[in-house]
């Protein structure tokens, strides 16, 4: 009798596992893109840039891509995740030749290739959206329940010298994109809408590129949802420039906005003027009122006839949390906060909280990051800017797949980590009969039941 110490069991080892695949699970993105329409219309959009006698269809290349950065790659060359399983992802195009389709794409009408994909980006949300039904971000939608679009910015640093990459406000080197998410609330996560790729010394109030930003993004939204007030516009103070509040509220778009508003001259002043009885208690996200925090709305104590019509300042004040720094303009030891919108119905807590909860658009911009955005691999920036593209996508493939398969499920809010790590990476083992591919999962997954459920949810829509 021999004890051992080993924690794990001993097993052999060889390569002879035929028709087994590892990302079996990656069958659902490839459902989505059928029922969403994107491969057909990529297909025929590309068609300009085919090339005589190409084997591979530029349309397949791209989702290919996608499908690649959904699964876990963040350069080019990780499509050969997809080449090895061709009984599932169909034939893959080589290094080379997906090479060569970017480089055309960047560089012969950079701007008509990406128009072609954004037309096509939006056509396939309009399909994904109709197909979710009361699970659709539209669902619901109103004056006092508006659709949210998120702008922010984040810093992509980059490692080599890539055309137009700058120093950043963070002392960093690299680039500083600019991006619009689509807000799904509590029970979603998000998808992205429009991306503008910014070296890296680009600023942060810059209103002409928050107002091209807004542009590209209500392009992608159903056109009765491009203007009016049901649309709400939400950024960080970068965005409380006049400029860009102008251009919100002009007649032609009137959108709703939330932005955040700095504290220092006028606000500065009259806040140790607000009187006690006008702070109200705040709220957290979940409507319980939050201790130790207040909001008021001073918007008669300011002069705002510069700005335009129908403005309001809000302030919140609150105990400051442990390790927070007070700044310069905060009185009376707390800490203080401010935004401006047009949001005209609602209690002043409710329209705070709906100006804080941005902060998702943090989370949006982290999985983004996830998925193919921290790496810019190119050295041209329009062909960097023609990868954000291709993240977007992935990301917004993901966030499809879970509006139309797996709603009312705990998955519709994970995040493509735990996407990866519980549903794409489930294997399979892949055989043939009756002239057709069965592809039998792992019965031993923990999310085997949940990617079947959701399968068959995909597997009843039927495609454009």
């Amino acid at each position: 009798m021999s004890n051992t110490t080993n924690l794990y069991p001993s097993v052999r080892v060889d390569s002879a596992g035929a028709g087994v695949m590892s990302q079996a699970g990656g069958l659902i993105l490839t459902d989505t893109i059928r029922v969403s329409g994107l491969g057909t219309g990529f297909s025929d959009a590309l068609e300009p840039w085919r090339k005589p006698f190409a084997v591979h269809d530029p349309g397949k290349i791209l989702t290919d891509l996608a499908l690649s950065l959904a699964t876990g790659g963040d350069c080019l060359a990780d499509v050969d995740r997809l080449r090895s399983q061709p009984q599932v992802y169909g034939p893959v195009a080589s290094d080379p030749t997906v090479s060569r389709l970017i480089t055309t794409l960047s560089t012969m009408a950079p701007k008509k290739a990406l128009a072609a994909i954004n037309t096509v980006r939006a056509t396939a949300r309009a399909q994904v959206w109709m197909l979710a039904g009361e699970h659709s971000p539209l669902h619901g939608i109103s004056r006092d329940a508006p659709l949210v679009v998120d702008l922010d910015a984040t810093v992509v640093t980059s490692h080599s010298e890539k055309e137009h990459a700058c120093p950043t406000w963070k002392k960093s080197f690299g680039f500083h994109p600019l991006a619009a998410f689509l807000d799904h609330g509590a029970d979603g996560t998000g998808e992205p809408l429009a991306v503008l790729l910014r070296p890296g010394n680009a600023g942060s109030n810059t209103a002409k590129d928050h107002i091209q930003v807004t542009k590209d993004a209500l392009q992608q939204l159903p056109k009765g949802f491009r203007s009016g007030r049901k649309v709400l516009i939400r950024t960080d103070s970068a965005g409380g420039t006049h400029e860009f509040l102008d251009w919100l509220t002009h007649p032609r778009r009137n959108l709703s906005y939330s932005v955040g508003f700095p504290i220092h001259g006028a606000v500065e002043a009259v806040l140790p003027l607000v009187p006690k009885d006008a702070w109200n208690r705040a709220y957290n996200s979940d409507g319980v009122e939050r201790d130790g925090a207040w909001v008021a709305d001073i918007t008669g104590m300011l002069d705002l006839t510069s700005w335009p019509a129908g403005m309001r300042v809000i302030v919140r004040k609150e105990v400051p949390h442990v390790g927070a720094q007070l700044r310069i303009t905060d009185v009376d030891g707390m800490r203080y906060t401010a935004l401006a919108t047009n949001q005209e119905h609602g209690q002043l807590a409710d329209l705070e909280v709906r100006h804080r909860l941005r902060a998702r658009c943090e989370d949006r911009i982290r999985n983004a990051k996830d998925t193919g955005l921290a790496n810019l691999p190119l050295h041209g920036f329009a062909g960097n800017t023609l990868w954000c593209h291709l993240v977007m996508l992935a990301a917004e493939l993901m966030a499809w797949t879970q509006m139309l398969s797996l709603h009312t499920t705990r998955a519709r809010r994970w995040e493509p980590k735990k996407l990866r790590a519980r549903l794409f990476e489930i294997a399979g083992r892949v055989s043939f009969h009756a002239r057709r591919f069965t592809v039998h999962l792992a019965a031993t997954a923990p999310e085997t039941p949940l990617l079947l459920t959701a399968l068959q949810r995909l597997n009843a829509l039927a495609p454009p």
